[in-house]
């Protein structure tokens, strides 16, 4: 296990990364992004409103 980025359980709390809204374990409404090698978690709503800018770091591969 990679003592500088362990990889968390879903038995820990996720937060927001933008509201800081407080979540149990990851639950599957969330989105999570990888930021410079760094997992952020977003709640269901600032997702949701911040949808195009997700989207706008897709690979066209995805579209």
């Amino acid at each position: 296990m990679d003592q500088q980025n362990p990889q968390p359980t879903d038995a820990e709390n996720r937060v927001c990364s933008r509201c800081g809204t407080v979540a149990e374990g990851t639950p599957p409404t969330w989105t999570c992004s990888v930021e410079n090698g760094t997992r952020h978690y977003y709640c269901e709503s600032c997702a949701r409103e911040n949808i195009r800018a997700i989207e706008g770091r897709l690979d066209s591969d995805w579209w």
